[in-house]
């Protein structure tokens, strides 16, 4: 057997009320000036107000750079690090979902080994560890705040670049599902059916492990169970730190095991059309695992199994098929749209989209291989509900 290696933060603090723990936790590493990165949302929310006032009760100063976008770009990162640079901020805070973690975590990189954020695409390109980076999390979905994942959009070639580097996991997260309550019902479903995914790929993954098995599956279990009352009952304080758990664990998963096509075609769809991430992902999960089927058919099984379906009786190829459709009943119940032409696809893009996603998806883990027109076939199967 080979070895494999398991990355995640140092510290990590959960659970309803959490926060000020964590805050207070921060004063014994000594930092002086933090820079919060986050969007104009929690901006104008007062949140990222509330995360300066705690710090400043703690004796740490702290400016706020709320430009991040919903698909943060390299334009992005490249402000947040100037206003880093003349604050003369010793550390990063991240606040919000995958988006203000992901363009903090480009922003802490390129502080200390210089250049730009696209001179890290790929696979640990960096030669030192970012600025230290604690991530406040306000989503259930991307689990960006306790991954080596960063996924940053280059807003001059139309692509999401994934940067996948040891140096941009953070040193602290912080998972307070009290920060997630006010979430509205679209984001709440888009974010769960991400974590739904990352949990799945990691599953099928060629490099998984028995503990990143524990992990996917523990989180489509969660997922299954508590979603749909997330999104429908969004004061749910049960269901959203039930779903915190389930997002972590399936960062945990895929932060070890990687993932597959579903989310190198779901980064194309992002940085092509500036969509939302988790929603692409929802509508390509079940197509690409139906292109998995005759790899993974046992495995996607166990995932029917942990949502629930009674699995009893059928045998792999059956029990696959079972998966594929619970997928697409929970995506139907928490409103996802049906298709990728709903969204604004465009049948005639789907080669370039393709191209792209097989380039993607060079350092994933998909369990059965591509060809450019295997790719192109599961975009068309998309296009139409």
């Amino acid at each position: 057997m080979s070895s494999s290696t398991f990355f995640m933060p140092s510290v990590n603090i959960m659970g309803a009320g959490c926060l000020q723990e964590a805050i207070t936790a921060l004063k014994g590493h000594g930092f002086h000036k933090a820079l919060i990165v986050t969007d104009a949302v929690l901006s104008k929310l007062g949140v990222a107000a509330r995360i300066q006032a705690q710090l400043a009760a703690e004796q740490i100063a702290s400016v706020v750079f709320d430009g991040t976008q919903p698909n943060p770009t390299v334009g992005n990162v490249r402000a947040g690090l100037a206003q880093l640079r003349a604050e003369q901020c010793d550390f990063v805070i991240s606040l919000g979902g995958g988006s203000p973690h992901d363009c903090a975590k480009g922003i802490a990189l390129c502080a200390t080994n210089g250049g730009e954020i696209a001179d890290y695409e790929g696979v640990d390109r960096s030669a030192k560890p970012q600025l230290p980076l604690v991530a406040i999390n306000t989503t259930a979905g991307t689990a960006s705040e306790m991954t080596r994942f960063c996924i940053i959009t280059d807003e001059t070639r139309h692509i999401k670049m994934a940067i996948v580097d040891r140096n941009v996991t953070p040193l602290l997260s912080v998972n307070d599902p009290e920060l997630m309550l006010a979430k509205p019902k679209g984001l709440t479903a888009a974010t769960g059916m991400d974590a739904l995914t990352h949990a799945v790929e990691a599953y099928v993954s060629t490099a998984a492990t028995p503990i990143t098995d524990a992990c996917a599956l523990k989180a489509v279990e969660l997922i299954a169970r508590h979603l749909r009352t997330a999104v429908a009952h969004g004061g749910d304080l049960n269901a959203r730190e039930q779903m915190a758990y389930a997002q972590f664990l399936a960062g945990m998963a895929f932060n070890n095991a990687s993932l597959g096509y579903v989310h190198a075609m779901a980064h194309q769809l992002g940085g092509f059309y500036d969509l939302p991430h988790g929603v692409c992902n929802a509508l390509l999960l079940p197509h690409v695992e139906a292109f998995n089927v005759s790899t993974s058919a046992a495995r996607l099984r166990d995932v029917a199994h942990a949502m629930g379906v009674d699995v009893a009786g059928l045998d792999a190829e059956a029990g696959a098929q079972a998966c594929l459709a619970a997928i697409r009943q929970l995506a139907l119940d928490i409103g996802i749209p049906k298709c990728l032409a709903d969204l604004g696809v465009k049948e005639g893009d789907i080669p370039l989209l393709a191209a792209n996603a097989l380039k993607d998806a060079c350092g994933l883990t998909n369990p059965r291989r591509a060809t450019q027109a295997d790719i192109e076939g599961i975009f068309r199967g998309a296009m139409t509900a």
